[in-house]
């Protein structure tokens, strides 16, 4: 056995054993204090980078919920004033019903009629103006897709939040063809002797149906007028066009001209007649009439689709999908240009998921007067909302069509907003709350610590640095053992 005391092997043995211990043992309770395995990315680089993005991931994804339910908040908001903008309407169309009824109607309930529909127009436009998510107009247009066109003819109609803006030029209109309606000529005129005879004449319309019979005696006009009084007082949406009186003799024989009062081919009507030719082809057989084409052309070069007056950018245009324009003219413009629509963007846009470009949007349109039941057609030239007048029986009936118009419109847009709520927000907030639960749960795969495993190694740790002292304090000893030899 040697005996040393310059320096002692064994002690500096048991000494990097208890550093070992030791630093094991430190690691180990910081581990049992954070509750976390990877501290620094000494413990683990690899993990350390996997687990900060997925930590980036859920911060992301708590914003988006809770975008998605302040988005909730301001679509709720948007719903609760259009549910009062019906209601006004509501209560305009029955003013309008009631002041068409002119048979019991006097001068000053008419006006009393009116002032209550010009207090309701109000009212539509202070909630349009008023309407707001903290400083955010949502109902007065600024908030959505706006537009103005410049040429004959041409009207801006709506667009959507995937139409993109145009710039100042605007983008080009082309029309290659204009809408026309529905229209029929019987080729054998009315004329006296079928009068006499007692003719049959049938109409049908949107459901509505005129059943027509000739007096013996009257002449051509006279059952002209009383055929258009019929029509007329059936609702159908059909003209009887006719000659002026004033340039024609009302007992020559006339052909009968039936023409739709909306364009495109979506519209039509029934006709029938007793003697073939009057209406119908053959006699006492009914014949559809559906001869009423769509406008076609191009915006911004870009594929757009027709219905009746309306051109509409297709699904899938670049930067025109969802613009419409009305084209009004009876005819083709020479070489196709119209004119020109400038669009400006400025839809809501909501981030809702918790990366770059997850977003969704929403046009949220004006609902002023002006803007509402445009384009409907009456005979008392009412443009929108704004101008319906009750104070006569022919415009109240036109003011009727102008508000279920409005209130067509607003319905829409209702609709289109419940369905971005249901689909876009409330869905997207379903699928973020369970995406959030999974990268949570990676992340704690990852990152976090096992404290039962963590609290079993504490327990060795413990023990091997309680032994690794006690082994140190051993080894200090051995060089006293030299002091026995001197001894």
């Amino acid at each position: 056995m040697t005996l040393r005391i310059n320096n002692n092997p064994i002690a500096v043995n048991t000494h990097r054993n208890l550093t070992q211990n030791s630093q094991v043992n430190a690691k180990n309770l910081e581990r049992l204090s954070s509750g976390l395995k990877i501290n620094r990315g000494a413990d683990g680089p690899a993990a350390l980078q996997v687990s900060e993005r997925l930590r980036a991931q859920t911060a992301g994804l708590d914003q988006a919920i809770e975008n998605s339910q302040v988005g909730v908040s301001l679509m709720q908001t948007t719903e609760a004033a259009l549910d009062e903008v019906s209601r006004a309407l509501v209560n305009a169309r029955q003013l309008a019903v009631h002041a068409a009824n002119e048979a019991v109607n006097d001068e000053f309930m008419l006006q009393a009629d009116q002032q209550e529909v010009d207090n309701i127009l109000e009212t539509v436009d202070r909630i349009a103006k008023d309407t707001q998510f903290g400083n955010i107009s949502l109902l007065d247009g600024s908030a959505g897709t706006n537009g103005v066109t410049n040429g004959a003819n041409l009207e801006f109609v709506g667009a959507t939040e995937k139409s993109q803006s145009s710039g100042v030029n605007g983008y080009e209109v082309n029309i290659t063809n204009a809408s026309t309606r529905t229209e029929h000529v019987g080729v054998k005129p009315l004329s006296q002797s079928i009068i006499d005879a007692g003719e049959q004449i049938t109409v049908t319309e949107g459901g509505k149906t005129v059943n027509f019979t000739t007096r013996a005696g009257e002449t051509v006009e006279q059952t002209l007028n009383r055929l258009g009084d019929a029509i007329k007082a059936s609702g159908l949406e059909l003209d009887l066009l006719r000659p002026d009186p004033g340039t024609t003799d009302g007992k020559l024989p006339q052909a009968i001209h039936l023409r739709h009062k909306q364009f495109g081919s979506e519209q039509g009507f029934t006709v029938a007649s007793s003697t073939g030719g009057v209406l119908s082809a053959k006699a006492n057989s009914s014949e559809m009439v559906q001869n009423g084409t769509d406008v076609e052309g191009e915006i911004n070069g870009e594929e757009a689709s027709g219905r009746g007056q309306v051109l509409t950018g297709a699904p899938g245009a670049e930067s025109v999908e969802g613009v419409q324009i009305r084209y009004g003219g009876d005819n083709t413009p020479a070489g196709g240009f119209t004119g020109t629509v400038t669009i400006s963007q400025n839809s809501r846009r909501f981030q809702i998921g918790a990366n770059d470009g997850q977003m969704t949007a929403i046009s949220l349109r004006s609902t002023h007067s002006w803007d509402l039941g445009k384009g409907t057609s009456n005979e008392s030239g009412l443009g929108s909302l704004k101008d319906i007048n009750v104070l006569q029986a022919d415009k109240a009936t036109d003011s009727i069509r102008v508000i279920d118009k409005a209130l067509e419109e607003i319905n829409s847009f209702r609709g289109e907003m419940g369905a971005f709520q249901a689909n876009n927000l409330e869905s997207n907030l379903n699928y973020l709350r369970i995406a959030r639960e999974n990268v949570i749960g990676s992340e704690s795969v990852i990152r976090d610590a096992d404290m039962a495993d963590e609290m079993m190694q504490n327990t060795r740790n413990q023990i091997m640095l309680q032994s690794s002292t006690a082994m140190l304090a051993q080894a200090n000893q051995n060089p006293q053992r030299v002091l026995q030899l001197l001894g």
